[in-house]
């Protein structure tokens, strides 16, 4: 259930444009999972119904990127998953189930296999393989790229960077059968520089994880992104969707009511 103060702060959601959310892993159950990037089913599928019943579009990343800004003047959430665990597969049956539709960045390297980037507490099993890859696309998902071994870009040098990025394009894209055109940068790491090579590499947009309206900054390039914690309930997720922010703890919304009061 939707606590009062959430649901009447998100009636006024969607006004400043398209919000971007960043999941990684679903797991089973209703219970909350050790790794902050991981949410349970139960919450996931909760989300989901929040957002098909407060009409909002869910469209892909490329699609967003491609249409003009107006279009998007109903409420907008572009749904994202990073790295492509395995059991990214239910919650795209979920999607599926609701008619939406989202953008997973893939690490190539370790397509169909167990991560080779150093544990974090993340899930040990293996990522997507390729058919269920293709499966995904033909079913309306958007396949994007997040490098070959989910590399931190800005440590990269020249050579090492466009490597990451083309390889993985082109591996994915020989893969998918079809253009590779967003990508999403590993630990949310970049500079200009990273920027400069993605569109080099022939990518359309990349999507980062500073908090924020997805388009905010008017560069396809730098689109913001709320992550989705294992620790969001439905009433911190629909005050994100409200606030564009990750502060949204009721300490912080008692904040934002004094500093009004103090300016009427």
């Amino acid at each position: 259930m939707l606590d009062p103060v959430s649901r009447a702060l998100h009636r006024s959601a969607g006004q400043h444009g398209p919000i971007m959310l960043m999941y990684h892993a679903v797991q089973p159950g209703k219970g909350t999972p050790d790794w902050p990037w991981a949410v349970s089913m139960q919450r996931f599928r909760e989300q989901l119904d929040f957002l098909a019943t407060e009409g909002y579009a869910t469209p892909t990343m490329a699609e967003l990127v491609d249409a003009p800004a107006k279009k998007w003047d109903g409420r907008t959430a572009v749904i994202t998953f990073d790295d492509g665990y395995a059991d990214n597969l239910a919650a795209c049956e979920e999607l599926q189930k609701r008619g939406m539709r989202a953008t997973w960045f893939i690490v190539s390297g370790s397509v169909g296999q167990s991560p080779r980037w150093p544990a974090d507490g993340r899930p040990g099993d293996r990522l997507l393989n390729s058919a269920e890859l293709c499966e995904m696309q033909e079913n309306g998902m958007e396949i994007g790229s997040h490098t070959v071994s989910h590399a931190r870009l800005p440590d990269a040098d020249d050579e090492r960077l466009m490597r990451e990025l083309g390889e993985s394009k082109a591996s994915l894209e020989s893969m998918l059968g079809h253009p590779v055109s967003s990508f999403a940068y590993p630990y949310g790491a970049w500079d200009e520089r990273c920027a400069n090579a993605v569109k080099q590499a022939g990518y359309a947009a990349s999507c980062t994880t500073q908090t924020g309206w997805a388009l905010r900054d008017k560069d396809p390039y730098r689109l913001r992104r709320l992550t989705v914690f294992n620790t969001d309930t439905l009433g911190s997720f629909a005050r994100k969707l409200y606030f564009g922010s990750h502060d949204v703890a009721w300490r912080d919304i008692a904040g934002y009511a004094l500093r009004r009061l103090r300016r009427v």
